[in-house]
């Protein structure tokens, strides 16, 4: 039987390939239809409503404007203010400081139940992820009680000087902090425990062979292989915590503005719905660039 030409056989490979990727596009346009309706589409119009002006009695004017850009700057028909500025960074302190507590208190915390048994270790995890099925502001409520003025911390907090003693730690700056850890905690513990439950301890036993120290074994033999994991718990804590309101509007006592307060502000009691959309853009490409960031650190490998 005599072999076909080669011409033909690249054409019928071809012919493959093409229907392939019809099929393969067709597949996924329902999710790609979605995406773009539920995703992409409102982004644009908040980029679109952004540029746009505040009309009287709260409605919109639909000319282009870079006013509240200017505003967002800090420039107004006032002179220059930089309150929007600090809440700005107010918010990127405050969002930046709960990850690094989380993945202080998270890390060591990952080792401790990767530890214990393997049914021990599913309770524990359960532990942890119980107090996210509770409704935040139920348990932002409960550290309003726990930090209120007749409350054991506080009189603690009395007693070694860190309040005056009329003062209470709520509300305040570090009640904001504890509401903010606790209730991005969870999110930092379970990549890093998968990374540690993964790990290859020969790796760290052949650092230890090659006479590393103790510090350099663990950069070399633990943290190398956990950095995906590092990755994901900083991505999946900062993320969120820059949108944050509800905890800082409750236990800062509506007076620690962030700019998750200034936007909800906006497209409520303020009724100034460009400039909420100009914040929500923000917010937006802080989270893009902290996630490309991250992408980049990471190096988009699986390093567990």
């Amino acid at each position: 039987m005599t072999k076909p030409p080669k011409y033909e056989v690249f054409e019928g490979k071809l012919t493959t390939r093409c229907r392939m990727k019809w099929e393969g596009t067709l597949l996924s346009a329902p999710g790609m239809l979605t995406l773009f309706i539920f995703l992409l589409l409102p982004i644009v119009g908040l980029i679109v409503l952004a540029f746009m002006q505040r009309g009287a009695y709260g409605t919109i004017n639909w000319t282009p404007s870079v006013d509240n850009l200017k505003r967002l700057i800090g420039f107004s028909s006032f002179g220059w203010a930089p309150d929007n500025a600090v809440i700005v960074a107010r918010s990127l302190i405050l969002a930046t400081v709960t990850t690094l507590i989380c993945l202080l208190i998270a890390f060591p915390m990952s080792f401790w139940i990767a530890a214990h048994k393997k049914s021990t270790r599913a309770l524990l995890l359960a532990l942890v992820m119980v107090p996210s099925c509770t409704n935040l502001v139920i348990r932002t409520y409960a550290w309003m009680l726990v930090l209120g003025a007749q409350m054991p911390p506080t009189w603690i907090a009395r007693a070694i000087g860190l309040i005056g003693e009329t003062d209470s730690l709520y509300p305040g700056q570090f009640a904001v902090y504890i509401g903010m850890v606790s209730s991005m905690l969870p999110f930092a513990v379970l990549p890093l425990y998968t990374s540690v439950e993964r790990l290859d301890w020969n790796i760290v036993e052949a650092t230890r062979d090659l006479y590393a120290s103790p510090l350099r074994s663990f950069c070399h033999g633990v943290l190398s292989q956990m950095k995906s994991g590092i990755v994901a718990s900083i991505i999946l804590t900062l993320v969120p915590s820059l949108g944050m309101y509800v905890v800082s509007d409750l236990l800062g006592g509506s007076k620690y503005m962030l700019i998750g307060n200034l936007i909800q502000q906006q497209f409520g009691s303020a009724s100034d719905w460009p400039f909420g959309a100009m914040l929500g853009v923000i917010l937006i490409l802080a989270s893009v660039l902290s996630l490309a960031v991250f992408q980049k650190v990471g190096g988009g490998r699986n390093y567990v």
